[in-house]
């Protein structure tokens, strides 16, 4: 059996789903051209083991944050990659944030030590002149932590997140998570060189039932864009093949790769390799026996 299902989950564990919010790179998207793969950025709901992940805080997380409101969910961890503008502009958004009885420990991998770590970083980007709001304005039950990549941890019982540091600018960390024998992979944003696999995201993926990866770019699209902090869909197949996984969701997806370059990628993708998929708004997957 396909260790992943694809909506219609009736009579199916769902004790591990992964739902994405916001799958675009570098900027959000809301145009006629990016409807169908999604123009928000990036922001993926984990929910595991009955508890809520969020991973990243993207332009997706407004309407995540919506949603949790309407299902009654008082709590979640938040895991950021890294605090560029994309990965953060939607936090100041996220309604949950604002309501008393709503409790977010938000964690970052690449800012210990530096910086004031991950809460003065968010503090800033709410600061004036930028944004009329400041963070103390978030009357919920907020908490920070700082750890170095590479770290793991059990946010929840029985859930374990093993960690790994990323090839970008100023620093960004991948994720596995694991539960019940399953695991997800989430690894943006990160830039390869060709014919080198990289041994950190190697070791994390390995026989992951899902891996999210950073496909900005083409192989094509590759050599002008070195020192950028991105990868490509292809070496996203490849990595994944050689450790074994079982399905790739290729993510991140560049602001000029409109739905009709989307759909172009993601068959040319499941070509190459069947267990290739473009991620796109509004995703459901769930993890399977």
């Amino acid at each position: 059996m396909d260790r992943i299902s694809r909506g219609g989950y009736a009579g199916v564990d769902v004790s591990f789903r992964v739902k994405f919010w916001g799958v675009r790179g570098s900027i959000a998207c809301p145009s006629p051209d990016h409807v169908i793969y999604g123009g928000n950025t990036s922001c993926i709901e984990v929910s595991v083991g009955g508890n809520t992940l969020i991973l990243d805080a993207g332009t997706g997380i407004r309407m995540l944050g919506q949603s949790l409101i309407q299902r009654g969910i008082a709590k979640a961890t938040l895991l950021l990659t890294h605090t560029h503008w994309d990965h953060i502009n939607g936090f100041p958004f996220f309604a949950p944030a604002f309501r008393p009885d709503f409790a977010l420990h938000i964690m970052a991998g690449h800012l210990a030590g530096s910086q004031g770590g991950i809460r003065a970083v968010l503090a800033n980007q709410m600061e004036n002149p930028t944004f009329p709001v400041p963070l103390s304005a978030m009357r919920g039950a907020l908490s920070f932590a700082d750890f170095r990549a590479g770290e793991s941890f059990e946010p929840f019982p029985e859930v374990t997140v093993r960690t790994a540091p990323l090839r970008h600018p100023n620093n960004a960390t991948g994720y596995r998570i694991e539960h019940a024998g399953k695991a997800v992979c989430y690894v943006t944003d990160t830039e390869h060189v060709p014919g080198e696999p990289d041994r950190n995201v190697l070791g994390l993926i390995d026989q992951a039932d899902l891996v999210i990866y950073d496909s900005t770019y083409t192989d094509a699209e590759f050599p002008a864009k070195v020192g950028w902090g991105h990868s490509t869909w292809q070496e996203g197949i490849r990595l994944c093949r050689a450790a074994g996984v079982a399905r790739l969701a290729i993510f991140h997806h560049d602001p000029d790769h409109v739905d009709t370059v989307m759909a172009g990628i993601e068959a040319e993708a499941r070509a190459l390799w069947d267990g290739a998929m473009a991620a796109r708004d509004g995703m459901d997957l769930v993890m399977v026996e």
